[in-house]
């Protein structure tokens, strides 16, 4: 035993077993750190292929989208292995933080893709996150929304600097394998090369030889100068203006005396009457309706309009429609606001009539009123609503139309022109209200018992397609029984009704592709006013058919002005 312990001292002894051998132990650990070195620097080759290749839209998210060859990647590669050694770390940190941007700006397109069916605009769209931040907070509530908006900021700013901290890794990778970096970059060259010039393609729109990331930014910063261009173009179609010197007698003279009340059904589009998860059920309250109006003595006619926005920004078709103009973002927006614009409410008012907005979800200032030029303007403190709220819809559509009936219509009144948002229709649509009596609306404490909740949970995001398509469909249906009710209990002889879509509803609800188109109806029980409408060809009934004429929705303020005009046949 002492002859072992002393060879054991001097090293020479042989390990026995369960002893490992001297030299074992920093083997170990080196071999460790190799692997996780070369697990690092794949998670870091991969973390920056994906931010060349992940598609910009959701629907083209499949894993073909990753087996392309990024030509950004090889000119960076090699312009790193030709740059002088103190250039280079440099190079790389520019490098990382321009993908940051561009994964940033994917993240954004596949946001707006989602919610609006188009990308991420640089120059106008920031205002937009915060609208944002208002549907998070409808959906799931204030907390879990910060969290949210939290999680988004770290979340842009971890890409940043992971990104960053890859390319310098990766830099570092191909300056000590020079000549190998070289040969991999010129055969990868030759193979792009060739996909592009044979058009080699995994799917239609996913080539092998890929240059998406220079085109996704190259497109974003085309916004700029078209959006320039966009306003000079937007002056000169404001300054042309058939109806802005009229005066007040030779305007809506086939309109003298009626109560004409324009109502935004908020998200009712084309796919409401036509998608055949939804057509069944709408079509049937809109064929009841139809029933039921022309047995108590009204007639319809119904046509559709090309709404300049989607998914959202309601404020945009509603400007167009009573401007006449399209208004298909902020910028144009803002310039109509700043402008001095004949607008549909302005027409009613030059020719005597008294202009009302009741717009139940305005809940903070809203400087839009004063350019539309409203004689009255009902806000939401105004409303004095005391029942429940419903997601994003301050009031029910009811309480709204019961509103504007007990302070507008039910006392004397000379002649109205109304503009009236319906909102009980808007997304998240976790909680919809019940038609009640008339009489019993009273403050809208009702609500706090007349109402469903959809889904189980305010929380939009646990619940699956099917049931948020279906909980759309609940609210339409509710919203359009709410205005066949009000005709049936307050239209009278002298109500003309303009009922119509704002905007189609997300890609959620109407998948990829789906038109701009909303529905437009007009209700009345004056023969009269249709006979000035008989050449527009709209189909009779609450509901337009496949063939129903489709326009622009800027060209229904010229179209309703000269239909309604002195020069009018009749």
């Amino acid at each position: 035993m002492a002859l072992i312990t002393r060879l054991r001292r001097s090293g020479t002894a042989p390990a026995t077993d369960g002893d490992p051998a001297p030299d074992d132990a920093p083997v170990a650990a080196s071999r460790g750190r190799r692997v996780a070195a070369g697990v690092l620097t794949g998670l870091a080759a991969a973390l920056v292929l994906t931010a060349l290749v992940v598609p910009d839209q959701l629907a083209r998210l499949h894993p073909g989208a990753f087996l392309r060859i990024p030509v950004e990647a090889l000119v960076a590669v090699a312009l790193l292995l030709v740059l002088p050694a103190g250039a280079r770390r440099p190079a790389a940190v520019a490098f990382g933080l321009a993908l940051g941007l561009l994964t940033v700006l994917k993240l954004l397109d596949m946001g707006f893709f989602v919610a609006r069916d188009r990308p991420f605009d640089v120059l106008l769209d920031w205002r937009l996150l915060d609208d944002g931040f208002g549907f998070l907070t409808d959906s799931v509530g204030r907390g879990a929304a910060v969290a949210a908006a939290a999680g988004a900021l770290l979340l842009a700013a971890a890409l940043f600097v992971l990104l960053t901290l890859a390319v310098l890794r990766l830099t570092r990778l191909v300056v000590r394998h020079h000549t190998g970096a070289v040969r991999a970059v010129a055969a990868l060259a030759v193979l792009w090369l060739g996909c592009a010039v044979f058009g080699v393609r995994l799917s239609p729109e996913m080539p092998v030889a890929d240059r998406a990331a220079t085109a996704l930014v190259a497109a974003h910063a085309a916004q700029v100068p078209a959006g320039l261009r966009d306003r000079k173009a937007f002056a000169g179609e404001a300054a042309t203006d058939a109806f802005r010197d009229v005066p007040g007698d030779r305007l809506l003279t086939g309109l003298r005396g009626k109560d004409v009340l324009v109502a935004f059904v908020e998200s009712y589009g084309r796919d409401a009457v036509e998608d055949p998860e939804f057509a069944p059920q709408v079509d049937a309250v809109l064929d009841d309706g139809y029933r039921r109006l022309r047995a108590a003595g009204y007639d319809a006619r119904s046509g559709f309009l090309t709404s300049p926005t989607f998914g959202g920004g309601s404020w945009l078709a509603h400007a167009t429609l009573l401007s006449g103009l399209w208004i298909d973002n902020d910028r144009r927006h803002r310039d109509l606001l700043a402008g001095d614009r004949l607008t549909l409410n302005g027409a009613f008012h030059r020719a005597g009539w008294q202009t009302v907005g009741v717009m139940p979800a305005a809940t903070q200032p809203w400087p839009e009123g004063k350019f539309f030029g409203y004689d009255r303007y009902y806000d939401a403190e105004k409303l004095a609503y005391r029942g429940p709220k419903f997601s994003y819809a301050p009031m029910p559509d009811q309480y709204t139309l019961a509103q504007f009936q007990q302070r507008e219509r039910a006392r004397p009144h000379p002649p109205l022109m109304a503009e009236v948002p319906l909102v009980s229709s808007h997304s998240p649509w976790s909680a919809i209200p019940e038609l009640v009596d008339w009489d019993a609306v009273g403050d809208g404490s009702i609500f706090h018992t007349a109402s469903s909740s959809t889904g189980g949970s305010r929380d939009v995001v646990q619940r699956d397609a099917t049931q948020v398509r279906t909980d759309y469909r609940h609210s339409i249906e509710y919203s359009l029984e709410t205005l066949v009710s009000y005709v049936l209990t307050y239209g009278g002889d002298d109500l003309v009704l303009v009922f119509l879509g704002d905007h189609q509803p997300a890609t959620a609800v109407t998948g990829e592709g789906a038109s701009r188109d909303v529905p437009i109806t007009v209700v009345a029980h004056d023969p009269a006013v249709f006979d000035r409408i008989a050449g527009w060809g709209w189909q009779d009934g609450l509901r337009p058919g496949p063939q129903a004429p489709v326009w622009r929705m800027d060209t229904f303020r010229d179209r309703f002005l000269s239909a309604f005009g002195p020069g009018a046949a009749r």
